[in-house]
C-alpha cells in the first residue's frame, strides 16, 4: 500500500508516477475524503481541548462554591459528539483504505517507461556456447521437436491429467518425474547450501488476511482458486466442541511469496535478525483468469505448476543490494544448468502490482524460436509491509517497515521444459544437465 504521507505531501508527483504504469488515480476522490478527514480532526481537537478548559473552569467554580452546573452541562454533552467524531474518522479513514487497495506500487525511477512488454529492455544475456548470427542460440542442427512431443515418449502425459482434472494439469511418470524432482531438489540445494537461503515448508492454502498483506487481495481474487471453511449454504453446523462454524473463505496459495513473505506480518524484527532469506519448493494454482486462452498446449501456463521460490526481508537501505543479488541467484540455477538465458528490466507498464522494479530471466526454447520467462525478481520496497504490517527496530529503537523482495528461483515445470527442448536429441532422447545427474542416480541421459 502506498504511504499516505506522500500523497498527502506530494500528490500530483504519485499520480504522475502512477500515469506511467497506465493508472489513472482519482484524485477528486481522494482530495474529498482528505478534507473530510482534516474536518473531522479539526473539530475533535477543537473539543478535546473546550473539554479539557470546562474540566478547569469547573474546578475552579467549585473551589469557589460557584454554581457550575450550566458549564457542567456543556461538558457533558461532549462525549457523545467526540464519540460520533470518532466513528466518522474511522469509517473515513476506511474509505481511504479501500481507496488505496486497489492503487499499485510507485515504479522506482529506474525503470523505464512503457506500455507494454515490447518496451521492456534488455540488460544482459548468457549462452553456454558461440552465439547465432542472430544473437541467439544456434539451432540445434535438426528440426527441434516441442517439450510436448520429446517429453511424452518419456513419461509426460497430459491426457491422464485431463480426464483426471480438465484442461492445463499435467501428469508424470517415470523417468520425467524423476527429473521433475530432480529440477526442485537441485534449486533447494543450490539456494540453501550456496546463496544463503533458510528451506522452509509452509501451507498451501491461506486466509484472506494472508493474501490482503501481500497484495494479492482484493485484486486478484479471479486467479485464484479458493475454498470456503466453516458451514453450508444450507444453514449453520457446529464444530467437535458445539460451537458454530464461522465461514471464512481459504485461497490455495498462487506462490509460496505469499506465505514467506508473510512471515513478517503483524510483526517487529529485530535488526539484527535481517535480511531474513527464505526458500520453499512449493506447488502453485493459478485460475489463469486473464491469460487470454494463451500457452493451451503443454506446460507453460498451468493451473498448477511447482516453483521454487526465494523471498528476502531487509532492511530499506540495503533492498536494491539485495534485488541484484536474488537476480544472480536465480540466473545462477540457469548457468549451472548450461542454459541460455537474458535478463530483462521490465517497463512501468508490464510491472506486478506490488513491484516498484522488476528483472525477468527469459530462457531459450529451440522449438518456439524464442525468449520465454522463467524467473521473475522483485523489489517491493515497503508496499507489501504498509499492507501486513511488517516492521523491525531500528539503530534508533523505532519500528520502520521493512523492504521485501521475492523471485523465481526457478520455476520447475518451465525449467523441465527448457531442459528438454535444449538437450533433446535427434534420436528422441534428452541429455541430462550434469548438474542434474547426482539427483538423477548418474543417468546421463533419458530414453524413450
Amino acid at each position: 500500500m502506498l504511504d499516505p504521507t506522500l500523497l498527502r505531501k506530494d500528490l500530483q508527483t504519485v499520480v504522475d508516477r502512477l500515469k506511467t504504469r497506465g493508472v489513472q488515480f482519482d484524485m477528486e476522490r481522494f482530495n474529498a475524503l482528505e478534507s473530510r478527514r482534516k474536518s473531522v480532526q479539526t473539530e475533535t481537537e477543537s473539543l478535546q481541548a473546550r473539554r479539557n478548559a470546562l474540566a478547569k473552569q469547573i474546578g475552579q467554580l467549585k473551589a469557589k462554591g460557584e454554581d457550575a452546573s450550566a458549564v457542567m452541562a456543556e461538558s457533558q454533552a461532549l462525549p457523545a459528539r467526540l464519540k460520533q467524531l470518532e466513528e466518522d474518522l474511522a469509517q473515513v479513514q476506511e474509505q481511504l483504505t479501500e481507496l488505496l487497495r486497489v492503487v499499485p506500487n510507485l515504479p522506482h525511477p529506474s525503470v523505464p517507461v512503457g506500455a507494454s512488454s515490447d518496451e521492456n529492455v534488455e540488460v544482459r544475456r548468457w549462452l553456454p556456447g558461440a552465439a547465432g548470427a542472430d544473437g541467439n542460440p544456434p539451432p540445434l542442427g535438426f528440426e527441434p521437436k516441442d517439450h510436448v512431443a520429446v517429453g511424452e515418449p518419456l513419461g509426460l502425459d497430459f491426457d491422464t491429467a485431463a480426464k483426471l482434472s480438465g484442461a492445463r494439469f499435467s501428469f508424470m511418470r517415470g523417468q520425467i518425474a524423476r527429473l521433475h524432482r530432480a529440477l526442485a531438489q537441485f534449486m533447494l540445494d543450490l539456494h540453501t547450501g550456496q546463496h544463503g537461503y533458510t528451506e522452509c515448508y509452509t501451507p498451501y492454502i491461506v486466509n484472506s488476511s494472508t493474501l490482503y498483506g501481500v497484495g494479492q487481495l482484493p485484486k486478484f481474487k479471479d486467479d485464484m482458486f479458493w475454498v470456503t471453511k466453516g458451514g453450508a449454504d444450507d444453514g449453520p453446523r457446529e464444530d467437535e466442541h458445539g460451537k458454530p462454524y464461522v465461514r471464512e473463505d481459504q485461497f490455495l496459495i498462487s506462490t509460496s511469496e505469499v506465505t514467506l513473505t508473510s512471515v513478517a506480518r503483524d510483526a517487529i524484527l529485530a535488526e539484527a535478525d535481517l535480511p531474513l532469506k527464505l526458500t520453499a519448493h512449493t506447488p502453485c494454482f493459478r485460475s489463469e483468469a486473464g491469460s487470454g486462452g494463451r500457452d493451451t498446449r503443454g506446460m507453460i501456463r498451468q493451473h498448477q505448476f511447482d516453483k521454487v521460490e526465494m523471498v528476502q526481508i531487509v532492511q530499506p537501505e540495503k533492498s536494491y543490494d539485495a534485488l541484484d543479488e536474488m537476480v544472480g541467484h536465480a540466473e545462477r540455477v540457469l548457468q549451472l544448468l548450461g542454459l541460455p538465458y537474458r535478463v530483462m528490466l521490465l517497463c512501468t507498464g508490464d510491472m506486478g502490482f506490488n513491484s516498484a522494479k522488476t528483472f525477468d530471466l527469459e530462457v531459450w526454447l529451440p522449438a518456439q524460436n524464442t525468449w520465454r520467462e522463467i524467473s521473475s525478481v522483485s523489489n517491493c520496497e515497503n508496499f507489501q509491509a504498509r499492507r501486513m504490517q511488517g516492521r523491525f527496530r531500528n539503530a534508533q529503537g523505532k519500528p520502520e517497515f521493512v523492504h521485501t523482495l521475492n523471485g523465481s528461483g526457478l520455476a520447475v515445470g518451465r525449467a523441465m521444459v527448457a531442459v528438454l527442448e535444449n538437450y533433446q536429441q535427434a534420436d528422441g532422447s534428452v541429455v541430462v544437465p550434469e548438474a542434474l545427474r547426482p539427483y538423477m542416480g548418474g543417468i546421463s541421459e533419458l530414453r524413450p
